[in-house]
C-alpha cells in the first residue's frame, strides 16, 4: 500500500509467464546449415508443440521489417489449406523434420524459410501473422509463432531427440559470440 492509501502493483514481482510454466523450450539451430537461422520449438505436457523462431533468427536479432509471409509451399500445397477434425486430429497434414512451414520475405528482399523441426501432424498455422508481421518481431513465443504441431503418440517421447535443451542452446549462441569476436 502506497503513503497516500492506494494499492500499488508490484509488476516486477509477477510470477512466471504462462511460456514459462507449461511449456520445454528446444532449439534447432543453422537450420538446413543456415547459419543463425535457428528455431523455437515450445513443447507442452500434453504433446503439443509450438513452432516459433529463437530470439538469435536474423529477423528478430536485425530488426528486419516484414514484407511479407506465404505459407504457399508449392504449387499444389498450401500450409492455409490444412483442415483437421475430431479428437484425434484427423486430416492434419503431415511433417517432416525439414517439411517447410512458410516463406517470410523481408523488405530488404531476403527470404528465410521456416521449418517443421519436428516430425507430427500440423494442427494449425497462425493466420494472425499474416496480417502483423510485426508479431514475429515484438512477440515471437505468443501471439507471433509460426504454427502448431502435435507429434504422433508413439514418437512423443522422441520427437525432441534432434534439438537442442535450453543450456546447450546457449552454450552454442555462447560459442558463435566468441568465434566472432577472435580476429582473423
Amino acid at each position: 500500500m502506497s503513503l497516500d492509501g492506494t494499492e500499488e502493483k508490484n509488476c516486477e514481482a509477477q510470477g512466471p509467464s504462462v511460456i514459462e510454466r507449461y511449456y520445454t523450450r528446444w532449439y534447432k539451430t543453422d537450420i538446413k546449415g543456415k547459419p543463425n537461422e535457428d528455431q523455437c520449438v515450445l513443447q507442452h505436457s500434453n504433446r503439443i508443440c509450438v513452432i516459433t523462431l529463437a530470439e538469435t533468427h536474423p529477423i528478430i536479432q536485425g530488426g528486419k521489417s516484414i514484407k511479407e509471409i506465404n505459407y504457399q509451399i508449392s504449387d499444389g500445397c498450401s500450409r492455409l489449406n490444412n483442415k483437421v477434425s475430431g479428437k484425434s486430429k484427423k486430416g492434419g497434414q503431415f511433417l517432416t523434420e525439414f517439411a517447410p512451414l512458410c516463406r517470410i520475405t523481408c523488405t530488404d528482399e531476403t527470404e528465410y524459410t521456416i521449418y517443421s523441426c519436428i516430425r507430427g501432424r500440423l494442427l494449425e498455422v497462425n493466420e494472425c501473422i499474416l496480417e502483423t508481421p510485426d508479431l514475429l518481431l515484438k512477440k515471437p513465443s505468443t501471439d507471433g509463432y509460426i504454427a502448431v504441431i502435435l507429434p504422433k503418440f508413439e514418437e512423443s517421447k522422441t520427437v525432441t531427440d534432434g534439438l537442442l535443451s535450453r543450456e546447450e542452446y546457449e552454450g552454442v549462441i555462447s560459442k558463435r559470440g566468441s568465434a566472432q569476436a577472435e580476429p582473423c
